[in-house]
């Protein structure tokens, strides 16, 4: 027999009061609408305090699904929380090749080997990579004792968040995942990790500071392009702050789609204009200058010296004769002036 859970429950106790008050409200309406026919005043009355308890009791039934569809499963989450329901491991059953048949000897002379052998490998606990642990940009301390709900995948939500056609394996081409769960005990403003794995290898991740309730439903989604959906198996890993919470899997087949391809420029080479190389002129013959005779020397003498006579500026007990300046002739070497060479107009020679 199935169970309800609790999201489904409160969804079911909405629906029956809002027919609740479907009802309630037409009941007073009804009632306001048939005491104005009525000829006694105190039925009249009645009728319509009848009619407006209705009503008030309608409105207040409103208030109350509000109140049921926005606190309800946080403060049921918080008395009932989900519970983690582990995915079960299939072993592998040990079945020998060769079924013995005793012979004449009492020992047999072939031992039997499983084909299989049924030694258990060690699997490593998922970890946040250290890349990515420097991009926690909270400083709320998690709570560890949050609780998350095995994934279920999906390549679409409705309104509620709910996967519409949740499943294992898909085939290409795909757009948008969503890996769905639900959970309990988160604080808000702690960090939370999704990482998402193809084959082993780390092909996309989120972390970003819890911005949802204590409890509820939520997903972590990626939307490559589809060309980036490769065939392969996916895993999903959830970690709140450095804690592995919850991971799940599942399968991608078929080829990608092959992606359009983009137009590229391609640069064209202008054409430069060259020069023509012109003809050079034979350079013309330029005659020999002729010799300048040399100027010959001349004396020039120098302006002689006149003394002057210093007045008497005050009596002075005693005078001095102040005696005359000497004449003194300096010599004055004589420069030579060249005279300025003739140079002739060459004449322009015919190129040969």
């Amino acid at each position: 027999m199935p169970q309800l859970d609790i999201r489904t429950g409160v969804l079911t106790a909405q629906a029956i009061l809002i027919l609740l008050i479907i009802i309630f409200l037409w009941r007073g309406v009804s009632l306001i609408a048939r005491a104005r026919a009525l000829r006694f005043f105190r039925l009249r009355r009645e009728q319509n305090l009848r009619g407006w308890r209705m009503l008030l009791v309608g409105i207040l039934l409103i208030g109350l699904v509000y109140l049921i569809g926005t606190q309800a499963e946080p403060v049921l989450y918080a008395y009932f929380p989900p519970t983690v329901t582990p995915s079960i491991t299939p072993t592998i059953s040990v079945t020998p090749t060769i079924s013995l048949t005793p012979t004449i000897t009492l020992s047999p002379t072939i031992t039997p080997t499983p084909s299989v052998s049924d030694t258990p490998t060690i699997t490593p606990t998922p970890f946040i990579p250290l890349a990515i642990e420097a991009r926690f940009e909270s400083t709320i301390t998690p709570n560890p004792d949050a609780v998350f709900s095995p994934l279920v995948f999906t390549d679409g939500l409705d309104d509620q968040y709910r996967p519409l056609k949740p499943g294992e394996t898909f085939e290409n081409p795909i757009g948008h995942m969503y890996a769905v769960f639900s959970y309990d005990g988160m604080i808000r403003g702690s960090q939370w990790t999704a990482l998402w794995y193809r084959n082993g290898e780390l092909v996309h991740y989120e972390t970003i500071p819890w911005d949802g309730e204590t409890g509820g439903l939520g997903f972590t989604d990626w939307n490559p392009p589809p060309s980036e959906w490769l065939p392969g198996t996916y895993q999903v890993q959830l970690f709140v702050g450095l804690i592995w919470k919850q991971a799940g899997f599942f399968t991608v087949t078929g080829d990608p789609p092959t992606p359009a391809p983009t137009s590229t420029l391609t640069p064209t080479l202008t054409p430069t204009r060259t020069q023509t190389a012109t003809r050079t002129p034979w350079p013309t013959a330029t005659p020999v200058p002729t010799r300048t005779p040399r100027p010959s020397p001349t004396m020039t003498l120098s302006p002689t010296i006149t003394p002057t006579r210093t007045p008497y500026l005050s009596p002075t007990p005693t005078l001095t004769r102040t005696p005359w300046p000497t004449l003194t002739r300096t010599p004055v070497t004589p420069s030579i002036t060249p005279q300025p060479t003739l140079t002739r107009t060459p004449t322009r020679t015919p190129s040969p």
